[in-house]
C-alpha cells in the first residue's frame, strides 16, 4: 500500500512491527493529520491482527532494499519495534537509516529478570537449550516459536508440548508431540492449569520480556518447574526506549532527542 504524497510539514514514519509495542504505537498514531504512518510486518504470520494504519507485509531485500524504500517513500522517522530476537532486521534498520539519513529509534522492551523462586538455566543459543534438557526423557513445554522449534528434533527422547501462533506442521518430527496453536496474552492461572494438565517438567522459553507471555514464567515459578531460558541476541547500539508510550513522546518532541536523553535497554 502506497502512502500519501509527502508535504513539507508531514512527519513520515515507518514502523517495523510484529510486536505489541508496534500495535500500541500504531493505534496511538492512527488518524493524525500531521503524520503519515506505515506499519511493516515480516509476513511470518498468515493472519495478523488488523491494524488502524496502512500495512505492508514481507521483507525489503536487505539493507539496500530497506534504504531504497526509505528514500522512495520519503520516510523521515524509522521505528524499530521488532521482536527482541529479530536481530537481523534490527541490524538492517541501523545501517539503512544511516544510509538514507533517516532518524531511527528502537523500542526495546526490558528483558525478564530472575526472581526469588525462579529456577533458570540460561543459555545463549537454541542448540544449547536442546542440550540443557539432558539425555533423560522429560515432558517439555516448548514456547520458542515455530521458526526455531525444529532444532529440538535433535532430542527426540523428550515428550513435547509445543505452543505456537502458526501451525507447527512437520517442523518438529519427534515421536511424542502435542502441538498447540494459541496467541497470547496468557494469564498465570491458565498457564498453571496447562502445565499441570500436560505434566510439564521443564519449560523452554526465549527471554522475550513484556507482560503478554510472562504468565508461563510466573506459573513455572509457582510450580517449581525449571526454565531453560534463551538469552537475547545482541542488537545495534542505537537510541532506544522501553515502550510505545516513550516512542510516542519522542515523536511528539520532534524526534530530536539525542541518545543521552533516551533509555537504552
Amino acid at each position: 500500500m502506497t502512502s500519501a504524497p509527502p508535504t513539507s510539514d508531514t512527519m513520515r514514519i515507518l514502523i517495523l512491527g510484529g510486536t505489541g509495542e508496534a500495535s500500541t504505537l500504531s493505534r496511538s498514531l492512527a488518524g493524525r493529520a500531521d503524520l503519515s504512518v506505515m506499519l511493516s510486518l515480516a509476513g511470518r504470520t498468515s493472519s495478523p491482527k488488523p491494524e488502524p494504519v496502512p500495512t505492508r507485509s514481507g521483507g525489503f531485500g536487505g539493507v539496500e532494499g530497506l534504504a531504497s524504500y526509505l528514500r522512495a517513500e520519503a520516510i523521515t522517522h524509522l521505528i524499530d519495534a521488532t521482536h527482541p530476537f529479530a536481530a537481523t532486521i534490527s541490524g538492517h534498520a541501523e545501517r539503512a537509516a544511516a544510509s538514507a539519513e533517516v532518524q531511527l529509534l528502537a523500542i526495546r522492551r526490558p528483558a525478564w529478570s530472575r526472581e526469588p523462586g525462579d529456577v533458570w538455566i540460561e543459555v545463549d543459543r537454541m542448540e544449547e537449550a536442546v542440550a540443557a534438557l539432558g539425555a533423560k526423557p522429560r515432558r517439555v513445554f516448548l514456547t520458542v516459536g515455530r521458526q526455531e522449534a525444529g532444532v529440538f528434533a535433535a532430542a527426540p527422547q523428550h515428550a513435547y508440548l509445543a505452543r505456537t501462533v502458526e501451525p507447527l506442521g512437520g517442523i518438529l518430527p519427534v515421536p511424542d508431540l502435542t502441538a498447540l496453536e494459541a496467541r497470547g496474552p496468557f494469564d498465570i492461572a491458565s498457564e498453571v492449569a496447562l502445565m499441570c494438565a500436560s505434566g510439564t517438567e521443564v519449560l523452554v522459553s526465549k527471554n522475550a520480556g513484556g507482560a503478554a507471555t510472562y504468565g508461563k514464567i510466573a506459573a513455572a515459578r509457582s510450580l517449581g518447574i525449571p526454565v531453560v531460558m534463551v538469552r537475547r541476541p545482541g542488537k545495534p547500539d542505537v537510541p532506544s526506549v522501553p515502550d510505545a508510550a516513550a516512542a510516542l513522546r519522542w515523536l511528539d518532541r520532534g524526534a530530536h532527542a539525542g541518545p543521552a536523553t533516551l533509555r537504552a535497554v
